[in-house]
């Protein structure tokens, strides 16, 4: 019983440390794509329905935040453009096109 208690202290650990690097990734990637602070953008993709996607998202935080601390943060973040990122920008542009919006870019 010890053992598996320990197992997910441990594995909450791992996704809060997870999670922190998913959201400072977040906030960079909105404000070098937008100019501008987006925070319901940046709840989208931090969120628990979003990561739900890629299975159980304390488990998916807890693998990003294991990444984050055996091999850095360019490491981190380059494992959230690979597996994250393309989903997200996929729903981001479908929300887009359902909301009848422009990008921030095209917009001037």
């Amino acid at each position: 019983m010890m053992s598996s208690r320990n197992d997910k202290n441990r594995l909450q650990a791992e996704a809060w440390i997870g999670d922190a690097i998913l959201c400072l990734w977040a906030r960079l990637h909105i404000l070098n794509d937008a100019g501008l602070v987006d925070g319901p953008k940046c709840i989208r993709i931090t969120s628990n329905q979003f990561l739900a996607a890629f299975g159980d998202p304390t488990a998916v935080e807890a693998e990003l935040g294991r990444v984050y601390q055996t091999q850095g943060e360019a490491a981190a973040f380059r494992w959230i453009e690979e597996r994250l990122a393309p989903t997200f920008l996929r729903q981001e542009e479908n929300r887009r096109k359902r909301l009848g919006t422009r990008r921030v870019s095209e917009q001037g």
